[in-house]
């Protein structure tokens, strides 16, 4: 007798949550004695399901919010340095996402894009003086993530310029070069290139440059092609570093862009990094004046010094962009609906974005470790070569994975994983490969030496 009861209230409960018309509706598709014989068989949990069930149907779940920080680590950040993280979010969300699909795909550069980065003032982030903003290498980092999220091109535009040439005259310039240069750069107002590379000569670099320079009275002639040049087509103030003929070792030179014998050609073609613009340099009998030459850039171990500096960058960029294709990948996967459900909701594909996640954390753990070495001023290049290598493979995996959740979407540019995909395979080339950077971490953790 108490079941029965106990189950007429719960049917009663049940349709409490009908409504007249929702009744009349349909009764003219069921037999609602049959159906109201059928509730009465139910028991109670079944009727409590129903009845939640009917109670939610109306309410759009709340899903959590798409944040590839899994593990938290912006509270490792201070509240000044958090506000920094999110002004430069802000910053590429509202005035760099809207651009970067339509110039990466028509292969140019969004100019208008400089002035902004400028009211940003975060150029030459660790650099003390010169108008710079002198914050942590943690910084730096994580500076560099938040740009590579949303594109790894802009990254590179910023990490040539705040990294590699500004840090060039930084590291290895006079004062008079660096108050000359430094500050016009900081602003934007100078656009830097860093020219180590040659046509035929990318990792042997430390001992092979075949772009020469040549002590005459009053300065220097420099000879030979760079390759591979960011920001070459457009930029001001190039580094160029050359092997010297007559003690074989590798100088600096600050070289302007109007220099006669310096020419500049867009390399195209590229299926990576097409926002960058990337230039052939050619320089015959180039003079530049003894003023030019960076005054502690004697030899190879000093553009060393500027590499394992900008190395970790490269790190931290990698993992932008592995978030940024993590955190589109499951935008898309909770939007996207097959067999009438999110396709978030299948265990396939909740197993490709924790496998997606758990690289990400990991990298994450790993580059915010590789800064704290880099404040405490115990980095090394193996730790750097460790953090590139590791990184940018584990984000070739990442961006593959978020292609594959998209199924043929993911190769389109709208939705932005495509240009994640190429740019990875770029950032796995460049600032040493990954067999000269293993081969880094080879010889310090065994002592011996495996390079040619």
């Amino acid at each position: 007798m108490n079941s029965t009861i106990s189950k007429i209230k719960g049917i009663f409960n049940l349709l409490k949550h009908i409504d007249i018309d929702q009744i009349s509706k349909i009764s003219q598709k069921v037999d609602l004695p049959k159906l109201m014989d059928q509730f009465s068989k139910l028991d109670e949990n079944q009727i409590k399901g129903l009845a939640k069930m009917l109670d939610s149907s109306g309410r759009k779940k709340e899903l959590p919010p798409i944040n590839g920080d899994f593990y938290e680590l912006h509270m490792k950040l201070t509240e000044e340095q958090r506000a920094i993280q999110l002004q430069v979010r802000e910053f590429m969300e509202k005035e760099a996402k809207p651009l970067v699909n339509r110039y990466w795909l028509t292969d140019d550069f969004p100019h208008e894009l400089i002035p902004k980065f400028k009211k940003l003032n975060l150029c030459g982030v660790t650099y003390e003086g010169y108008g710079c903003p002198n914050l942590p290498f943690l910084m730096e980092g994580v500076i560099a993530m938040e740009i590579a999220r949303v594109d790894a091109s802009l990254a590179t535009f910023f990490g040539v310029q705040s990294g590699l040439s500004m840090g060039s005259i930084y590291m290895c310039g006079s004062e008079e070069q660096k108050q000359k240069y430094l500050p016009g750069m900081q602003q934007f107002d100078l656009i830097g290139a860093f020219g180590l590379t040659e046509p035929e000569v990318g990792s042997g670099a430390a001992g092979g440059l075949t772009t020469t320079c040549k002590k005459v009275d009053g300065g220097w002639i420099l000879n030979g092609q760079k390759k591979w040049i960011g920001n070459a087509t457009f930029a001001d103030v190039i580094i160029i570093w050359a092997r010297d003929l007559d003690d074989n070792q590798v100088k600096g030179f600050i070289v302007e862009k109007d220099t006669p014998g310096f020419e500049v050609e867009k390399i195209k073609g590229k299926m990576a990094l097409r926002i960058v613009q990337n230039g052939l340099i050619t320089m015959k009998d180039c003079f530049v004046a003894d003023s030019q030459k960076m005054e502690h850039a004697n030899s190879f171990k000093d553009t060393a010094k500027v590499l394992q500096m900008t190395r970790a960058g490269v790190a931290w960029m990698a993992t932008g962009c592995a978030r940024g294709a993590y955190e589109s990948a499951l935008e898309y996967t909770r939007k996207r609906k097959q067999f009438g459900k999110p396709i978030a909701s299948f265990q396939l594909v909740q197993g490709h974005l924790v496998e997606m996640l758990s690289n990400l954390t990991a990298m994450q753990t790993l580059v915010f470790r590789l800064s704290e070495m880099q404040d405490a001023d115990i980095l090394k290049d193996e730790h750097a070569s460790l953090a590139k290598v590791f990184c940018s493979l584990r984000t070739r995996d990442v961006v593959a994975q978020a292609r594959e959740v998209m199924g043929g979407n993911g190769i389109l540019l709208e939705h932005d994983v495509a240009r994640f995909v190429a740019d990875a395979e770029a950032i796995y080339s460049y600032e040493g490969t990954k067999e000269i950077n293993s081969l880094i971490v080879g010889r310090s953790i065994t002592g011996m030496s495996a390079f040619v």
